[in-house]
């Protein structure tokens, strides 16, 4: 079963423009232009229950708009989307209580004069938990987010990372069955963003919920996405699993290789990236990379060789230069 589809969905907001200066400035008093910006343009794809997938693309890509859609908070301009059964503009309450948009600029509520209990208390009521239910939930995310030491504590006195844990149980103590997760980790340290990712894996494998996410911390998706959706100019780009994003915009991939010969000589064998003595890193492309290793093995003595995929950072880079490249020519 689908959590999430999406079909032709398009967004189009009319902003007001006008040129720089006083005189400019008056005139839009009287009579004021406008242009359509297309936020999001004819996309779809499908979400099956249970699937965690990164949702990517660059800044103004239409990566928020489209998650605002989908948490109801934005009507599309045509297209449809619907999550679990339900269109989601129409916010029904039965519907607002199945789903979550957790965006990490954001992390806990606008009351900081609550402590984290009295927030939690707060969400109990507007969500109408029983009792029964709002213990066993607020005992297990306390748990795996480690909330003990703080749900006494004020909201204004928590550290950034303890807002961000807070906030990310706030959100999930009524279960909802579908996240949407925008930049949950910015702003964190390493081991902060760590903590939340590991949370969120544990999440979605014992509640089965369905996890929507975006990020340009590329641990977040390496660690949580096996499929990713990349979008860009709000247009579907890629939809697939990470090796088969890597093999469709990054035509290379790495041969790290420690010879013991004296003075060897591997630039013959690819592009190098990195050496270290005897420690060679060759970027070599995908179609040569098994007549390249044999090669390797036969003329050198080889104390190591490894293949490597190249990082998902560098594979977004290319992709993005690619698709604006192909934007550049096409206009």
């Amino acid at each position: 079963m689908d959590a999430v589809v999406v079909d032709g969905l398009s967004m189009t907001y009319r902003v007001p423009v006008r040129d720089g200066g006083l005189r400019a400035a008056a005139r839009a008093l009287v009579r004021r232009e406008y242009r359509d910006v297309h936020a999001v343009h004819d996309l779809s794809f499908r979400i099956p229950a249970g699937q965690v997938v990164g949702f990517l693309g660059r800044n103004g890509a239409g990566k928020t708009t489209t998650m605002k859609i989908l948490a109801g908070i934005l009507h599309p301009t045509s297209g449809q989307a619907q999550v679990l059964g339900e269109f989601p503009w129409r916010r029904h309450n039965h519907y607002l209580r199945e789903i979550a948009l957790i965006r990490g600029s954001q992390p806990i509520g606008d009351a900081p004069e609550l402590t984290v209990l009295d927030s939690f208390r707060y969400q109990q009521v507007l969500y109408e938990i029983a009792d029964a239910q709002f213990r066993r939930n607020l005992a297990e995310l306390s748990e795996l987010l480690d909330l003990d030491g703080i749900l006494q504590r004020q909201v204004r006195a928590l550290s950034l990372g303890e807002r961000m844990r807070a906030g990310l149980a706030l959100a999930l103590v009524y279960r909802p069955k579908v996240l949407f997760l925008d930049e949950p980790t910015i702003g964190l340290d390493v081991s902060a963003a760590k903590t939340i990712r590991t949370f969120i894996a544990e999440y979605s494998a014992r509640t089965g919920a369905t996890v929507l996410l975006t990020s340009h911390a590329m641990a977040d998706v390496e660690s949580l996405c096996p499929r990713l959706i990349l979008i860009d100019d709000g247009v579907l780009a890629f939809d697939g699993r990470r090796d088969e994003l890597s093999s469709a915009f990054a035509p290379a991939k790495l041969i790290r290789v420690v010879v013991t010969d004296d003075d060897p000589d591997l630039t013959p064998y690819g592009d190098v990236l990195e050496r270290d003595g005897n420690q060679w890193l060759l970027r070599v492309g995908r179609d040569a990379v098994p007549a390249t290793t044999a090669r390797l093995l036969s003329r050198f003595a080889v104390a190591d060789l490894s293949v490597e995929e190249p990082s998902l950072e560098n594979v977004m880079d290319q992709a993005f230069q690619r698709l604006r490249r192909t934007r550049d020519i096409a206009s």
